[in-house]
């Protein structure tokens, strides 16, 4: 009987890590896996596993439950609390599943597996936990290709260049002061990347254009931030950043677009990038004006604060941000 071969990953052979102290368990794993048509590396411990992945990341991890130095459990753990790493399959292998479920599920892992292991039951689960993470694999590339995009249309303006590399590092310092959790985090730095992707859809003429605006110019730009969140809107991963690139042009005063939001109405993280945002704005050259040094710029947010445009307590948090990145 011919068995179905294994699902690729981005169109090459799929890699499975194994991290089992038993080294009759290694050798039975590894023969059943390279029949399957696996790329395979063997591994004795959970430290060993963690070095392999930082090496060279595989597309599944199986994982013996007892080991030294590191058990399945807690190698399971680490891999999931690493953003880098938390999206990577992990299947648990224990003669007493019953034991070690409920730490495995807290751990994170993906899915269990008994000894002896059954070859039919192996194979399935593979597949079904590699197919995911294709998909996901395609999520991150499309994620990829949008920041691309984000960088190309900053590019076309020589007096943006940097800007959302700045814009990212800037809100993920900033949101780090104010105590953010990781998904936050995550989302701003897309954020950083992605807000101004709806200018895509804006005639360079536009885009570009030295002197004032008219006001069916006007209106063409302030469309920007609604075709941004179209465009991300069918990606999952991207939910958390759809308020950042609708939202940073409103302000608390209800006078900003698209919405009028007021006040609190507006996201926190839309308020740090917005902050962020016109501080950026405010330090780099522009055809208008030049950059305005660092004191004066932290006076200008001050000022737009009191005057109801941005969060106070989110400008005085990012004072002691941009001060400290001047004194380095």
């Amino acid at each position: 009987m011919t068995r179905p071969a294994a699902p690729p990953i981005a169109g090459r052979c799929a890699r499975i890590l194994i991290a089992d102290d038993d080294p009759r368990m290694r050798e039975l794993l590894i023969g059943l896996l390279k029949e399957l048509g696996y790329e395979v590396l063997a591994v004795p411990d959970g430290e060993a596993a963690l070095a392999a992945v930082a090496s060279r990341p595989p597309d599944l991890v199986l994982s013996d439950v007892s080991m030294p130095r590191l058990s399945g459990v807690e190698l399971c753990r680490q891999l999931k609390q690493d953003s880098a790493t938390r999206l990577l399959p992990v299947i648990l292998l224990t003669a007493s599943e019953d034991e070690y479920k409920v730490q495995g599920i807290e751990a994170g892992a993906d899915d269990f597996l008994g000894k002896p292991v059954n070859a039919a039951e192996l194979r399935a689960r593979l597949r079904s936990l590699l197919r995911l993470k294709a998909f996901t694999d395609e999520l991150e590339h499309a994620e990829a290709v949008l920041c691309t995009l984000g960088r190309s249309i900053e590019a076309k303006d020589p007096y943006t260049e940097g800007h959302c590399e700045r814009l990212a590092s800037y809100a993920v310092a900033l949101g780090r002061v104010l105590g953010l959790g990781e998904d936050d985090l995550t989302a701003l730095r897309r954020g950083g990347y992605l807000h101004d992707l709806g200018k895509v859809a804006v005639p360079e003429a536009i885009l570009l254009k030295a002197g004032p605006l008219t006001t069916e110019e006007r209106a063409v730009i302030q469309r920007h931030p609604v075709i941004g969140e179209e465009i991300c809107r069918p990606l999952r991963s991207l939910q958390g950043v759809l308020p950042i690139i609708r939202h940073h042009h409103e302000r608390r005063d209800g006078s900003g677009y698209p919405d009028g939001l007021r006040g609190d109405a507006i996201p926190v993280t839309v308020r740090i990038l917005q902050v962020v945002d016109v501080f950026d704005a405010l330090t780099t050259d522009r055809p208008y004006r030049r950059a305005l040094p660092l004191g004066a710029a932290l006076e200008v947010l001050e000022a737009e604060a009191r005057q109801g445009w941005w969060d106070p307590e989110i400008v005085r948090a990012f004072e002691h941000v941009a001060n400290g990145r001047g004194r380095g």
